[in-house]
């Protein structure tokens, strides 16, 4: 997600509404939201076609950034690793998924020259783990939707308690040599926000523990907050403000998906911890 924008001069003397960039936020970002929760509802594959579009995107945006040119042979190739990733991890076969990636990883790095070679192939997990990692966890039913709807919840309400409590509490600044704008009280915030809401879905889920469920929440804000100042170090080394402006008010989906790339593979990693056979039901309900 992008960085925190303050209220420009010309929107303070305007003196009512919001912010004209702000609005566009909460229109993107409402749009999206509905969205990804409309075809996570729809089953596997309607998310997973969901999955490949905003993967194949950012694939884009990744090689816009960081080689300064979109559609060259090294995006072909990332785009084809990440596909057949998705592919496969939505026939069940999420560990040959993982596979395909390392195996485009591997052909990008001799491709590409410099700095760009080794970000290359990095942009091929960045895109691909997420995806095949919701996807994993989508596909074990009976709590594949509850498990993503869970890490959606958990980045959508840590970013919007970040944006609020920094706003109105203010304060130190985070991390103010790579985001400017995010203050200690907005990860407070962030994170307190994210553990009340993981905990309020327990009643619906039989014998989810709502304590469990807060910890998981509080756990999976930190991370999303980590992947949102990840993105922001990246975009700093290569001089942009945004990864595109693909999307009204947010920049491009890698600045609207950053946390969620981030508390994706945690959570999937969590999941392989605890219980590799049913990770949705390990996400939410432990051993």
């Amino acid at each position: 997600m992008s960085d925190n924008t303050a209220v420009t001069e010309t929107s303070r003397r305007a003196g009512r509404g919001l912010p004209e960039n702000l609005k566009w936020r909460i229109i993107s970002g409402t749009v999206l939201a509905a969205i990804a929760f409309a075809l996570a509802y729809a089953g596997p594959m309607a998310f997973a076609a969901l999955i490949l579009l905003v993967a194949l995107l950012i694939t884009w945006e990744w090689g816009r950034m960081v080689r300064g040119t979109a559609t060259d042979l090294a995006f072909v190739i990332h785009a084809v690793a990440v596909v057949a990733a998705i592919i496969l991890a939505a026939a069940g076969y999420a560990d040959l998924g993982v596979a395909a990636l390392v195996t485009g990883a591997i052909i990008l790095v001799p491709l590409v020259f410099g700095r760009g070679a080794r970000l290359s192939a990095l942009g091929v997990f960045y895109v691909g783990l997420p995806a095949v990692s919701l996807l994993w966890l989508r596909l074990d039913e009976p709590y594949g939707l509850a498990a993503v709807l869970l890490v959606f919840a958990i980045v959508w309400t840590s970013d919007i308690a970040a944006y609020a409590a920094g706003r109105l509490i203010g304060g130190p600044r985070l991390w103010p040599r790579i985001s400017p704008n995010k203050t200690w009280a907005g990860l407070i915030g962030a994170v307190t926000a994210s553990a009340i809401v993981a905990a309020l879905l327990a009643p619906l889920l039989a014998d989810a523990s709502p304590l469990r469920l807060a910890i998981t929440g509080f756990c999976l804000s930190l991370i999303a907050q980590m992947g949102d100042l990840g993105e922001s170090a990246l975009k700093r080394l290569f001089g942009i403000k945004d990864a595109s402006h693909l999307i009204p008010g947010h920049g491009g989906f890698m600045d609207r998906m950053d946390s969620i790339v981030a508390v994706a593979v945690a959570a999937a990693l969590s999941a392989l911890a605890v219980g590799p056979h049913a990770p949705a039901h390990a996400l939410l309900f432990g051993v």
